[in-house]
């Protein structure tokens, strides 16, 4: 991979990357999307904060490298806490569970008031984080679905401003791809019941599990999923 490409899942996330940003890029790891958006001219300054020693020393190489340093800063610090308040005003989080995204939102609570926008690709619980955003005072301005190494990953792009909460389904789907329906909506949604009724087959070896909460939710999920998928 060059500065100048990006696969296809960080070329998303730079898609909704805006003109003239200063980004944090929060776990970094080898600075490929700052340093993508520097080479076009599309940023003012990046901040690439990494938690852990390896992918820093590697970001900080690739940066010093494309004689990027000027417009690059790369630091080793865990999620926010690597910035100051006030230092970005766009905030990308890539490559990580929704549940540490969330953890990572919450704990750096002085740096993301100064922040505008978030660019968020969680890899797992994105129900969750949709949540956490219509319920801290975001809402999600755009969404996009691109296949990378043969999976769907599915970016967020959030905005500062109360919303009306998503019902619940569309909290897992994806309130705009839903309205959207991009040409991978329909192969995301069989991707999600692939692995909601998998987990049933799986209660569905315990009578005890059959009687629970956890396999009446799976049930109703997997209707409400099937149901979006007659349009």
């Amino acid at each position: 991979m060059t500065v100048q490409e990006l696969d296809e899942r960080l070329a998303a996330v730079a898609a909704f990357v805006p003109s003239g940003a200063r980004l944090a890029d929060i776990g970094a790891d080898h600075a490929h999307l700052p340093l993508a958006l520097a080479a076009k001219g599309q940023i003012a300054h990046a901040i690439a904060a990494d938690a852990n020693e390896g992918p820093f020393e590697a970001a900080r190489r690739s940066v010093q490298a494309a004689q990027m340093t000027d417009v690059i800063d790369v630091r080793l610090g865990d999620g926010l806490a690597a910035l100051a308040p006030g230092e970005a005003d766009v905030v990308s989080i890539a490559g990580m569970g929704g549940s540490l995204i969330v953890h990572i939102l919450e704990a750096g609570a002085a740096v993301l008031a100064k922040v505008e926008t978030l660019i968020l690709q969680p890899q797992s619980d994105a129900a969750e984080l949709r949540a956490w955003l219509y319920d801290n005072g975001w809402h999600i301005a755009a969404e996009s679905l691109v296949r990378a190494g043969g999976r769907l990953y599915a970016i967020l792009l959030a905005k500062r401003g109360r919303r009306e909460k998503p019902e619940p389904i569309l909290l897992e789907i994806g309130p705009i791809l839903w309205q959207e329906k991009p040409p991978l909506l329909r192969e995301h949604i069989e991707g999600m019941l692939s692995r909601v009724r998998r987990a049933r087959a799986g209660m569905e070896q315990s009578a005890r599990a059959r009687e629970g909460a956890a396999y009446r939710a799976c049930r109703e999920k997997i209707a409400a999923l099937e149901e979006r998928l007659l349009w």
